[in-house]
């Protein structure tokens, strides 16, 4: 069985962390962890060094020329950057701020149509 241990993280992390973990139904705590242990693989991994991840995520490399793990660890940083995008994604205010109108699902899976200016 794991145990915990107390520690402190930056700021900016913890808040990155609750953000992407809310996403994630994860907790602050649960999604550094995720990160720690994305982060043991990647150390792990004789075959995969961290630059040839950046080159992966920069767009200069190919996926496919990693290995199984070094995949997996670019698999789950694309989650989590899809995450964090998600989090910040708010395509009312967007529509509403263009004055765009748009449709979306009601809670009984009814179709609603939603105009900028009118009562809901």
């Amino acid at each position: 069985m794991s145990s915990t241990m107390p520690m402190r993280v930056d700021g900016d992390l913890f808040d990155a962390a609750k953000a992407v973990g809310a996403v994630a139904s994860r907790s602050a705590a649960q999604q550094i962890n995720h990160w720690a242990r994305i982060g043991r693989e990647l150390e792990a991994s004789p075959g995969t060094s961290p630059r040839d991840i950046q080159r992966v995520l920069a767009g200069k490399a190919s996926y496919d020329d990693l290995g199984e793990r070094g995949q997996a660890v670019v698999r789950a940083i694309w989650d989590e950057q899809m995450a964090e995008r998600l989090a910040r994604l708010d395509l009312a205010a967007e529509f509403t701020r263009t004055g765009r109108s748009w449709t979306e699902a009601d809670e009984q899976g009814g179709a609603v149509e939603r105009v900028p200016g009118t009562a809901v």
